[in-house]
């Protein structure tokens, strides 16, 4: 019924509006209520990495609903659940021992800094406190993970509290440097996105390696957000496969299930997992639809598909034919003021067309998007420009339809901000 849903992220005035609200997917392509179908260029919300309407992970979950209906792992264990723990600790290259279930990525952040602090308080010390994230980076908005966040998103309006929080600038290894030494036996953990959701913004080699030794140094718990990058994102099944210094803990949602579940999970080492067994500790977090076996069942379908379809080889094709796209708009095209990013998780920064020499404003950017979606491609917005997240399973030919959409809707709103 119109007039009855308040969306997420959106003025509440600006609800109730057809060209957005979607009544069917399929494939690589969403149908809004308008009558409007186009490319998704959004994977859903960095979610459908496979496409939308995967018949196999459809089935999974209508076979969990008729054998299990309800069960949980609340006090609780169930069979889905163990496979699919058992199915995540083997699709990462690092070694890791447990799967904790959650449901979304801002509560498995929320979960990961309580089990950081309680790892800490049973090896006796407990002053380590402190959880350190970026600037800039996006950890969710439930209350631990909004506090976490390092985007200005209304922190000091909601109460948040951030006392117990640090950031510190991307890829600045100085003040990762200064921040070690002067708080690092207060911090409990560090937590990073390989490669930050606001921008798309690459963690350098160079800054890794300092934040893995300095962790490892200190006794720190280093944590990859992966909500946004695992699952084949950015070319790796797992960003943090590639780091020399395995990550103690690894969050993972989103493409977990192909996005169908509110679902997520901590991959955690025999480190923390063995604290935890000898001392016989309780780690008190609890969510009635955690680990579900209809959410395990969507877990499981989704892996075997990714073997299955050899997503994350069809993804490395897709960002090559990004790359050689964006490469040739930027080098044809003087509003397009770079581009950052890895894989097929992508960010353009345009110029503003009122302002030439300056970055768009923020605030044209909805503008923008309205009209590239009316010129056939759904993408979502990023700083001064947009972001472009396909699925790994575009083909060659949607990824030109892509930019060309994206093109047209540029063009478009040069055309209108001249008017």
């Amino acid at each position: 019924m119109t007039g009855s849903l308040w969306p997420m992220m959106m003025p509440l005035a600006e609800a109730d509006d057809d060209s957005i609200c979607v009544v069917g997917a399929e494939g690589h392509r969403v149908r809004y209520a308008d009558g409007n179908e186009v490319l998704c260029g959004t994977s859903g919300l960095w979610n459908a990495n496979l496409g939308y309407g995967n018949e196999a992970v459809a089935r999974a979950v209508a076979e969990a609903l008729r054998t299990h209906s309800y069960a949980g792992v609340f006090r609780y264990e169930n069979g889905p659940a163990r496979k699919a723990a058992g199915e995540l600790l083997a699709a990462h290259p690092h070694d890791f021992a447990r799967v904790v279930f959650s449901v979304s990525g801002g509560s498995a952040n929320d979960l990961v800094m309580k089990l950081a602090r309680q790892y800490h308080e049973l090896g006796g010390e407990g002053g380590r406190k402190l959880v350190v994230g970026l600037k800039d980076g996006y950890h969710g908005l439930t209350f631990g993970a909004h506090a976490l966040t390092g985007e200005d998103l209304g922190q000091r309006a909601y109460g948040v509290d951030t006392r117990l929080v640090r950031h510190l600038p991307a890829n600045d290894e100085a003040a990762l440097d200064k921040l070690f030494a002067t708080l690092g036996r207060q911090i409990a953990a560090v937590v990073v996105e390989p490669v930050l959701g606001n921008g798309a913004v690459e963690l350098s080699a160079s800054f890794l390696a300092r934040l893995g030794t300095l962790a490892e140094e200190s006794g720190a718990l280093l944590v990859a957000d992966e909500v946004a990058t695992g699952f084949g994102r950015t070319g790796e099944m797992f960003a943090s496969g590639t780091w020399g210094r395995p990550p103690d803990v690894v969050l993972v949602s989103k493409g977990l299930t192909n996005g169908t579940m509110a679902a997520s999970a901590l991959l955690v080492n025999s480190r923390i997992a063995d604290r935890f067994s000898s001392t016989g500790a309780l780690l008190l977090h609890g969510e009635t639809q955690g680990g579900t076996a209809v959410t395990a069942a969507a877990v499981s379908a989704t892996l075997a598909e990714f073997e299955r379809l050899k997503a994350v080889e069809s993804g490395r094709a897709v960002a090559a034919a990004l790359d050689t796209a964006l490469a040739d708009w930027q080098r044809t095209d003087a509003r397009v003021r770079g581009f950052r990013g890895r894989g097929c998780f992508r960010a353009v920064e345009l110029a503003d067309p009122r302002e030439p020499g300056a970055p768009l404003d923020p605030r044209q950017v909805p503008a923008l998007i309205r009209h590239i979606r009316r010129a056939g491609a759904a993408v979502h917005g990023g700083p001064h420009g947009i972001q472009l997240i396909p699925a790994l399973t575009y083909s060659a030919a949607e990824v030109g339809e892509l930019l060309a959409a994206v093109r047209a809707g540029v063009d478009a709103h040069t055309g209108a901000a001249a008017a």
